[in-house]
């Protein structure tokens, strides 16, 4: 970790946080963005458009092509998914340190499990690595179901076991992803995928990934006052509005969030109807250094009217946000 900090205003905090995680209009293009972020996060639920998506949109703007994302990852291959992020290759040995972890530790649930799943299934394994090894990239549809144990519907994977087993040899590092059909992720051996690179301890991969969170960041909160990581560069912000994935670093953490902009968020997705306070899957608004509001926007694809379901706090600036979000979606309209 960084041995010297500097104490800040929250004013000054909220310029370096903003600024810090590239919203300060200095993004020039979507790997350098990525390299500065320290990963993107994954998710299929897309109201508006996939957060990997949108997170870029918001800092590159509609200029923002989403087969630029796909090139780096599938082509030039600079980038690279796995547990539901996507990371720069450089990365990679950290990652791997991650799975060896994985692969040893017995601390969670999550380890057990994984680790009995595929003793129980041993055949099963041996069978998808076969197939994978003979045939090269397949589909979760291409394998046989040739597990063993209860069957149980699950609420992702439905009755099939297939996706489960893929998803544990990805967790322990056998198996890529490396491309998609039609939404559906391709699958190939990791060796055939990934380069060959050194693997860190899981003790340094931890010291590596704490000091990258507190310089994308920019401040941290310690017993009650903001400090700033010594690379952290404070200055002006842009004036622009744009609205932010909820899985957006700059409000991920809600504590954070409440501290620097007094912004009470979470994504009230899996809370019942009758019981959320905003919407389904709503977007905060940034106005300059500022969180001001929140939207929620949705696109329906059929008509390309982008609809804006709901709008709280000071919205005054929304309709910009709004405007650039149609354009870099191809909406035909903007529904209020």
């Amino acid at each position: 970790m960084p041995e010297t900090t500097v104490k800040v205003s929250g004013e000054e905090a909220r310029r370096i946080a903003v600024r810090a995680q590239a919203l300060d209009g200095s993004a020039t293009d979507v790997l350098e963005t990525v390299r500065r972020l320290g990963f993107l996060q994954i998710d299929v639920v897309a109201p508006v458009e996939r957060p990997q998506h949108l997170v870029l949109f918001s800092r590159l703007g509609p200029k923002y092509d989403r087969a630029e994302l796909d090139r780096l990852l599938w082509e030039e291959r600079a980038l690279f998914e796995w547990d539901a992020f996507i990371y720069p290759i450089d990365d990679l040995p950290l990652v791997r340190a991650r799975i060896r972890n994985f692969r040893r530790s017995r601390r969670t649930n999550s380890h057990r499990w994984v680790r009995e799943f595929l003793t129980t299934n041993a055949a099963f394994r041996r069978y998808v690595l076969r197939e994978l090894e003979r045939n090269g990239p397949m589909l979760s549809r291409d394998f046989e179901d040739r597990s063993v144990g209860e069957k149980r519907d699950h609420r992702w994977w439905g009755p099939r076991m297939v996706g489960l087993m893929l998803l544990s040899l990805h967790l322990y590092g056998e198996i890529a992803i490396v491309g998609r059909r039609g939404g559906e992720r391709l699958w190939d051996l990791s060796k055939r995928w990934w380069p060959e690179t050194e693997t860190v301890s899981i003790r340094d991969e931890e010291r590596i990934r704490a000091e990258r969170r507190f310089r994308t960041q920019g401040v941290r909160l310690t017993k009650g006052e903001w400090e700033a990581h010594p690379d952290a560069e404070d200055g002006p912000v842009p004036d622009r509005a744009v609205l932010l994935s909820p899985f957006d670093r700059l409000v991920y953490n809600r504590d954070r969030a409440d501290a620097l902009w007094d912004f009470r968020y979470r994504l009230e997705m899996f809370v019942p109807k009758a019981k959320r306070e905003y919407g389904y899957y709503v977007l905060p608004l940034l106005v300059g250094d500022q969180v001001v509001g929140r939207a929620e926007p949705r696109f329906d694809r059929k008509t390309g009217a982008l609809e804006l379901l709901g709008a709280w706090g000071d919205t005054s600036r929304l309709d910009e946000a709004l405007a650039d979000l149609a354009a870099w979606l191809g909406a035909a309209s903007i529904n209020r």
